[in-house]
């Protein structure tokens, strides 16, 4: 049965940055495999193709962001949501990944088969259902729910007469000009739309329960724009890269050794920024930089819209919606016409993908974590979860590396099969995975497989530590283990 089915060497499930990574390290690498990329919208670009909301932008910079691979030549280091577009479309015609991808596409189910060493992969799209086999399965489809965000349940949310959005699903039609708009949240997604909204709205308001430290960046590196003029692209590139990922390293750890420091820099930055709207209450937080994600500002434009008067911050509890706006329970009340609930993200790991091995379903909460992108004893499988202190794509650009040296690995040996083994009787002890206190984390944890306290067992927040490992660690360490299909022999011969 499985050599009448179309087959390839990898399936990517998504076509984001995560999928088109992997399947750009594949043709530079591993240019004789083929494989095949499945995103179930009609468009590319993942989370730049589905958040539509005003001024949405990176929340890292662009020579992070960016792929090392693909140096990013825009002014701009802070991009807004259509050039990371543009810049994953190039990447995708250029390298002539286009052709292997297959949008409106659902992967609906993959289980591998131990005998044939394959996975069999059930997709649906317009055409309907069908079935094809892979030799390694790849997960590109990022970390939270396309379909479902995270949406606080609010008291009264029927009786409020105006209009409720949130950013995830933002309505392209939705006209704020003139209207007194609130925003519940104070993550990034609202420190992002609170400025954009701000130059037309009459007012708006971000509605917090704690504050968010903030940090405010230029939107243009002036360095990478200054080298770009003296030296070869790819080698200003580089040395921005270099020097981005060493001030990302250089803050978290400053942040997480001596927090009292950063707390006093970035309170100092904030003071002079918003001027007479500074006030603890409202820009103080009761936590350590770094505990959450650091929320970035670029050009100041948060700042400047609550210091002009455009917008303003409300540090309360919701008591309930009413046909009007929002009462707080400190007894206030708050008019809107239009309430955005950027309240955060729904985290879901894995996509919504029925996994299996021979039939049996994968429990992924049951296995550990593999040099950041495999799991124990799972054949052919990794995925990418990119760092939570850093850009996403530094570890999109470890992972697919890799994995494109284990699948070298598997032709020099002819081999069918590969999986990190972890025995029954393992002594790893469980760690947090996640060392942060975002909602968005904390809700999800239960959906996570485990992570230990050390490499390589361990999902890793140290990018410099985890190219170390990559570097000096061989692919063959005695834990991956390398073998041929039981039955690949008779498939090889009925072929």
């Amino acid at each position: 049965m499985a050599s009448t089915l179309p087959h390839v060497d990898m399936a990517i499930i998504g076509a984001g940055i995560s999928g088109i990574g992997m399947a750009a390290h594949l043709e530079m690498a591993c240019p004789g495999k083929s494989y095949a990329m499945f995103d179930r919208r009609e468009k590319l670009g993942g989370t730049w193709d589905l958040f539509r909301y005003p001024g949405i932008r990176s929340d890292s910079d662009m020579h992070t962001l960016g792929f090392k691979f693909e140096p990013w030549v825009h002014e701009r280091s802070i991009a807004d949501g259509s050039s990371i577009l543009d810049y994953l479309n190039k990447i995708v015609d250029e390298r002539g990944i286009r052709p292997n991808i297959q949008l409106g596409t659902t992967v609906i189910s993959a289980d591998f088969r131990t005998a044939e060493g394959h996975w069999h992969i059930v997709t649906e799209s317009a055409e309907g259902r069908r079935e094809q086999t892979a030799g390694f399965l790849y997960l590109g489809a990022g970390y939270y729910d396309y379909d479902e965000p995270y949406d606080a349940e609010f008291a009264g949310r029927e009786d409020f007469k105006g209009q409720i959005v949130h950013p995830q699903f933002w309505p392209q039609d939705l006209d704020y000009a003139g209207k007194k708009v609130v925003v519940i949240g104070s993550g990034a997604t609202a420190v992002t739309v609170v400025p954009a909204v701000a130059r037309k709205a009459a007012h708006v308001t971000m509605l917090q329960r704690t504050p968010t430290w903030m940090i405010a960046r230029p939107g243009a590196d002036w360095l990478a724009n200054f080298l770009r003029k003296i030296l070869p692209e790819e080698t200003a590139y580089k040395l921005t890269r270099k020097k981005n990922i060493w001030f990302q390293r250089m803050l978290f750890q400053r942040a997480r050794n001596k927090p009292e420091q950063v707390s006093r820099l970035l309170t100092k930055q904030n003071r002079k920024l918003l001027g007479s709207a500074y006030t603890e209450k409202d820009f103080l937080p009761p936590y350590n930089p770094w505990e959450q994600r650091l929320c970035l500002v670029p050009d100041e434009d948060f700042f400047t819209s609550v210091r002009e008067g455009r917008a303003s911050v409300v540090t309360d509890h919701i008591d309930r919606f009413d046909a009007t706006g929002i009462r707080l329970k400190s007894g206030e009340h708050l008019d809107a016409d239009i309430i955005v609930t950027a309240t955060g993200l729904a985290l879901n790991f894995g996509g919504k993908v029925a996994y299996s091995i021979d039939g049996k379903e994968m429990d992924k909460t049951q296995h550990w974590f593999y040099r950041g992108c495999m799991f124990s004893n799972v054949p052919n499988f990794a995925m990418t979860f990119g760092y939570l202190n850093a850009s996403w794509t530094l570890r999109v650009d470890n992972n697919a590396e890799y994995l494109c040296r284990v699948m070298q690995l598997m032709d020099r040996k002819g081999v069918d099969i590969v999986y990190p083994y972890l025995p029954d009787n393992h002594d790893l002890e469980e760690d947090d995975l996640f060392d942060f206190s975002s909602g968005y984390l904390q809700r999800g944890k239960h959906l996570v497989p485990k992570s230990a306290a050390s490499l390589p067992w361990r999902l890793n927040q140290n990018y410099a530590e985890d190219c170390r490992d990559f570097e000096e660690r061989p692919v063959e360490d005695g834990i991956l283990r390398f073998e041929k299909a039981h039955g690949a022999e008779q498939l090889q011969a009925a072929e």
